[in-house]
């Protein structure tokens, strides 16, 4: 039985959800190639994935360890390489909470809010699964949040008839279970394919969030988990510029960011900082424009240094 949910926001999740992320496929279509570790906005695709499922209880990744920008826990099925539903199997040993959410390696455009419309549509259908579709309204069974105790029930289903889960496909375990269908294009986009990675790497700069993707890159890279008024720094930056000299937008920004680093840290910090510095930067470009206003009465002879009209 299948049903389509809302694709607007919802609430995010009222429980504790775990996070179960697939990362150990051969890649075939891309040649054999490392794909979780091919970058995509500077960043690896399994870090843009384990960055979209931070709100997790417990991250498990299916796949022999790498480093990763955030820590998890790794597993492998028995034997290695025997499939997407084994790798599952495994990955869900090491989860406790009631709803899971089972993810591929290769989502360039996942986002914390995709997974929270997920479990709230999970939720409010009353249904054992709710997973993505994509552009063509295709089945995104690794987009998608689950009831745990349905997928163990299941998988155990599967393992007593078929003697074992090796080499079974998704849908043997997608097809007993009750879905609700949640569409999202960008979300579900995957890379299977060089071309993907092509499309994926110029879409980052083409889909508008450009500057948001490029933020939490360098967050990811400098270990800073920080959310800050972005509009509040590029608001200082431009008062810096305008008020005193181009030069000075980086720098106090810089300033402000070290400011805040000596102080709580939080966000609250780096507000308060540039708060003052934008309120600095006005009080130059006040003074310059007396300055310029003063010059400008002195070249016309009407300044205190002008020639004596009496």
């Amino acid at each position: 039985m299948t049903e389509n949910a809302p694709a607007g926001p919802g609430p995010g999740p009222a429980a504790p959800y775990d996070a179960v992320v697939l990362a150990g496929g051969a890649a075939r279509r891309l040649g054999g190639a490392d794909k979780p570790g091919l970058r995509v906005g500077g960043r690896a695709l399994l870090d843009r994935v384990l960055a979209a499922c931070a709100g997790a209880a417990t991250t498990v990744v299916v796949a022999d360890p790498r480093p990763t920008a955030r820590p998890v826990r790794w597993t492998r099925e028995q034997p290695p390489g025997a499939g997407p539903v084994a790798a599952l199997e495994a990955g869900l040993r090491l989860t406790t909470a009631g709803h899971t959410v089972v993810l591929s390696a290769d989502l360039p455009f996942l986002e914390t809010a995709t997974l929270e419309r997920l479990l709230t549509g999970l939720r409010e259908a009353g249904a054992d699964g709710a997973l993505l579709t994509d552009a063509d309204g295709r089945d995104q069974p690794l987009v998608a949040a689950y009831r745990t105790a349905a997928l163990r029930r299941e998988l155990a289903a599967l393992a007593a008839a078929h003697d074992g889960l090796t080499g079974l496909p998704l849908r043997r375990l997608t097809g007993a279970l009750h879905l609700t269908r949640v569409p999202d294009p960008l979300a579900s986009f995957d890379c299977d394919t060089w071309d993907d990675i092509v499309n994926a790497r110029a879409r980052i700069r083409e889909h508008g969030h450009v500057l948001d993707e490029w933020i939490s890159a360098v967050k990811d890279e400098l270990g800073i988990d920080l959310d800050v008024d972005t509009g509040a720094l590029l608001d200082l930056a431009r008062d810096a510029a305008h008020g005193v000299a181009r030069p000075a937008a980086p720098l106090t920004t810089f300033l402000v960011g070290y400011a805040a680093a000596r102080g709580e840290g939080g966000p609250e910090a780096v507000a308060e900082a540039a708060r003052k510095a934008a309120a600095l930067a006005l009080r130059w470009e006040e003074e310059n424009q007396e300055k310029n206003e003063t010059e400008e009465k002195t070249e016309k002879g009407a300044g205190p240094s002008g020639p004596d009209a009496g």
